[in-house]
């Protein structure tokens, strides 16, 4: 019997970490801004992970996966310093 392939990533996985990274980046609430950046760090990084091992051309999601981190970070130092 032929083994079965890891079927591919629906639409609602991969764009998981885009709705994820939107709910951060919209939070207005202080108390809950950690919280979601904390959540859409964590699917940028199991998303790059699927990325690596995916074959095909993926540069634009990658480069949209930095761009998406860096912007949190920045995010996250801004709601630090000004606590």
């Amino acid at each position: 019997m032929a083994k079965k392939s890891s079927p591919p990533h629906t639409e609602s996985e991969s764009t998981n970490w885009r709705e994820l990274y939107r709910d951060a980046i919209l939070e207005l609430d202080p108390a809950k801004l950690s919280v979601h950046i904390a959540e859409a760090e964590k699917a940028l990084v199991q998303r790059g992970r699927e990325l690596a091992q995916e074959t095909g051309d993926n540069r634009e999601e990658e480069q949209s996966l930095d761009d998406a981190m860096h912007l949190l970070r920045a995010l996250h130092s801004f709601s630090q310093s000004n606590a």
